[in-house]
């Protein structure tokens, strides 16, 4: 598939492209980093932003507007029996679009609110439902919209007196997605590469997919095109002096920031020192990037590579534990004014890295656990414990 979009100096608006103008990026290479036997499917994504005059830095993010599974779409139309070439009003602005089309890229239909259910009570005579959205019933609200969508909810409440036009009418407007950029712009100009763990899970009797995530796995072919935006992140960067020593922390999808520190450091020849910590389950399966890091390793630009993979022994290895191994090493390099960076997983690794890091100080600067707090907080403070997590 040809990219047709025009040269941006000769469309009529000359807009810049942003989150409201995003930019249609060629695919030019989409590949699977895991291995045979691996649970997980990470896609490594190559994009070309030739003529589009976006840039970004390291620790940046890129914003993708995706679309929505054709399969769930189908579903809701069979479903409802809606034509889908019946035409619907997508905004307060009057904008139209075919049904189809609006519930594939318009909305969001793989999420629900409390206001959804609330504003959809209008339109069913449904007991269940009506009690559901009583103000006593808060909670139980909130439990059923967890892990489910639009389908679920059209299924579970009917018979609906509603058109296509009132259901849309009650949903959100897609919301882009946020992925941390894998690539220094630096060492690969006109390009940004993306780490993307494909997300699928089953949940009330259903087999659910991860928006983008899973276009990216399994609709993205090389040579189509993807709307994408660059969203700067000010709290995660790189230290403007080349000498400063980083220590990384970033399992899983967690390391896409850091290989994008590591190319730029390797083409601005760093002299600071870097030192990388890693995991995932399997190290045959799930070492994202193993081959370039460990050149990287060689070629002096990495100068610790520390990995955990959890499943490889008895007891189960992560990143915080290679973090305690190497405590007495990590709190010199802390002293020393080594930047702390941490990506990934909010709800327990970054919480488990954090608690860690507390325990460090406290045993290797012999402090009670109060001045370790206070220590990391000041740290804090001077941009020198940085986390980018989700």
């Amino acid at each position: 598939m040809q990219l047709t979009l025009e040269n941006p100096k000769s469309t009529k608006s000359e807009k810049p492209f942003s989150r409201t103008n995003p930019f249609r990026a060629k695919v030019l290479k989409n590949s699977n980093l895991n291995g045979t036997g691996s649970s997980k499917e990470t896609r490594h994504i190559e994009l070309s932003l030739k003529d589009s005059g976006l840039s970004y830095n390291p620790g940046d993010a890129l914003g993708v507007v995706p679309a929505n599974d054709p399969e769930l779409v189908a579903s809701l139309l069979e479903v409802m029996g809606w034509d889908e070439e019946s035409v619907v009003t997508v905004s307060k602005l009057g904008e139209t679009l075919p049904l189809k089309e609006a519930l594939t890229s318009y909305f969001e239909i793989t999420l629900l609110t409390k206001k959804i259910l609330q504003q959809a009570a209008a339109f069913t005579e449904n007991e269940l439902l009506q009690n559901l959205v009583l103000v006593e019933n808060s909670t139980q609200l909130k439990e059923y919209c967890y892990g489910r969508d639009l389908l679920d909810m059209l299924r579970d409440f009917g018979p609906w007196k509603a058109s296509a036009q009132d259901i849309v009418s009650i949903l959100r407007k897609m919301t882009p997605r946020l992925y941390s950029i894998a690539s220094s712009l630096t060492a690969n100009p006109d390009e940004v590469h993306l780490t993307i763990g494909a997300v699928r899970y089953t949940a009330h009797g259903r087999d659910r997919k991860g928006v983008c995530s899973v276009l990216c796995a399994e609709r993205l072919q090389e040579g189509d095109t993807l709307p994408v935006f660059v969203q700067a992140n000010k709290h995660f960067n790189l230290p403007d002096s080349q000498d400063t020593d980083i220590i990384m922390v970033g399992p899983g999808t967690g390391i896409a920031p850091f290989r994008s520190f590591i190319q730029e450091r390797a083409v601005n020849k760093a002299t600071g020192r870097s030192w990388l910590f890693f995991g995932d389950q399997h190290a045959a399966s799930d070492f994202l990037y193993q081959n370039e890091l460990e050149q990287y390793q060689q070629d002096g630009v990495l100068t610790r590579l520390d990995t955990a993979f959890s499943r490889d022994a008895v007891q189960k290895v992560y990143v915080q534990h290679k973090l305690i191994e190497h405590s007495k090493e990590l709190f010199a390099w802390i002293e020393k004014g080594a930047i702390f960076y941490v990506c990934g997983d909010k709800e327990h690794m970054a919480k488990d890295v954090n608690d860690t890091l507390i325990t460090i100080i406290e045993q290797e600067g012999t402090m009670d656990r109060e001045a370790a707090e206070a220590y990391l907080k000041d740290m804090q403070k001077q941009g020198r414990y940085q986390r980018d997590v989700y």
